[in-house]
């Protein structure tokens, strides 16, 4: 069985990661606030090279079939920095979406090993993906 060696470096860029995410929700939430965004941004890549390693963070963002996404997230985030970000925003969920959906799987298996989660997630109607009223 493969561990995950979860070291200091790895545990401050999971919760940078997470205050990234945080703080892109509450600059959604209040009207795409710039400053939150910019921040969660900041926090958010920083967060993943940390976890990662820089080295296989700049691997990541560097593979050809990954041009795509790291070109409309890094444009989104420039529209962010400097006053739009509701375009940004869009570049940027695109970017995310290309970059990471790869990840979907792997994170649908660990959302379900989670104990109450797990079972609803295992519910035929979820898994169907829509109710049928």
């Amino acid at each position: 069985m493969v561990s995950f060696e979860m070291n200091d470096r790895k545990k401050i860029g999971l919760g940078l990661t997470g205050f990234g995410i945080f703080f892109t929700f509450l600059g959604v939430i209040f009207l795409f606030d710039k400053g939150l965004l910019a921040m969660g941004n900041i926090l958010f890549l920083s967060g993943v090279a940390l976890t990662i390693g820089p080295k296989s963070t700049l691997q990541f963002f560097m593979k050809p079939q990954n041009y795509k996404g790291t070109i409309s997230f890094g444009a989104g985030f420039f529209f962010v920095v400097i006053g739009w970000p509701i375009l940004g925003m869009i570049l940027e969920s695109y970017g995310f979406i290309v970059l990471f959906s790869g990840f979907w799987p792997t994170l649908a298996v660990f959302l379900q090993r989670i104990p109450i989660l797990g079972w609803v997630l295992q519910q035929p109607f979820v898994r169907s993906g829509a109710i049928n009223c």
